[in-house]
């Protein structure tokens, strides 16, 4: 179990250096073909300020998207002190804990830091699973935090967004705003060939860390718990759920499973933002022998 976590870091380190390199190439190019790479000085620090703003407000965001509503211990006792001990059990701080009214199970963790990490659990979750179950998903969750999967998906999603940004930017200075003294044809075809294609790079690379994570997420929950039985069976009474009333693309790759449902075709898997539900139980009962 210690070699896979091992491993995830490091290939989650890789995927991360990629898309930093990706981000710096795209502003290269641009530049290059544009002849004018001053102006993607002022572009960058406009991108940056946007991606400032997306890391600070993301948890907010992605809790206003899901609906869901802060609980306390007296509001929930049960679910309060199922987090409360599994935090104490891992060394980290006490989330804030929120409920989301929808009936499909379903849970996520956000925010920039354990210092400000929330949890949040769909009520289809607190009916349809047991106990033991609960602890393997929140002790999941807890994993994200404690391993600041949080921070490094909200940066990658600023990443996503600067890529984003400067593609959009291109793609309009193509057409408005090109040097017309000094054209530069075969450079043009690039850029916005690179224009186009960059934002689904990013998206796949992206997907890519997020999977990574999950498996990472999984084995500390093993670890937390003691029982990763308890999150393997819970993985397939969510796998057996239908799709959440309020699903969401921009927030999808936050929750433990895929919140739209189902595994679907080669293209489907690509571009998921989990890995598949049977790969992860297997590995947890794998791990079962070891924990």
């Amino acid at each position: 179990m210690y070699t896979a976590i091992s491993s995830n870091k490091i290939k989650t380190i890789l995927l991360l250096a990629v898309f930093v390199a990706f981000v710096s190439l795209m502003g290269y190019v641009f530049g290059w073909v544009s002849n004018r790479p001053g102006i993607f000085f002022f572009v960058g620090i406009g991108s940056l300020l946007y991606a400032l703003v997306t890391y600070f407000l993301s948890a907010k965001i992605a809790l206003g998207m899901s609906g869901a509503k802060r609980v306390d211990r007296h509001q929930a006792p049960e679910l309060y002190r199922l987090v409360e001990n599994l935090s104490i059990a891992a060394g980290l701080p006490m989330p804030a804990v929120y409920v989301i009214a929808d009936p499909s199970p379903n849970a996520f963790a956000t925010g920039r830091n354990p210092k400000n990490a929330a949890v949040a659990v769909t009520t289809g979750l607190l009916e349809r699973l047991e106990k033991d179950e609960l602890e393997g998903v929140l002790a999941h969750e807890l994993g994200h935090v404690g391993n600041y999967d949080i921070r490094l998906m909200s940066v990658v999603t600023a990443l996503v967004s600067i890529v984003s940004f400067l593609s959009d930017f291109f793609f309009h200075f193509s057409f408005f705003g090109g040097d017309d003294d000094n054209p530069n044809p075969l450079g043009m075809v690039i850029g916005i060939v690179m224009a186009l294609v960059a934002p689904l790079i990013a998206v796949v690379i992206q997907l890519a860390v997020s999977r990574r994570r999950e498996y990472l997420a999984d084995a500390t929950a093993a670890m937390i718990t003691r029982y990763p039985e308890g999150l393997a069976r819970a993985l397939e009474k969510i796998s057996e759920a239908p799709p959440m009333h309020r699903a969401s693309s921009a927030t999808a790759h936050l929750y433990i499973a895929n919140p739209f449902g189902g595994a679907g075709g080669l293209m489907m898997r690509l571009f998921s933002t989990h890995p598949p539900i049977a790969d992860r139980v297997q590995r947890l009962r794998q791990m079962g022998g070891s924990v």
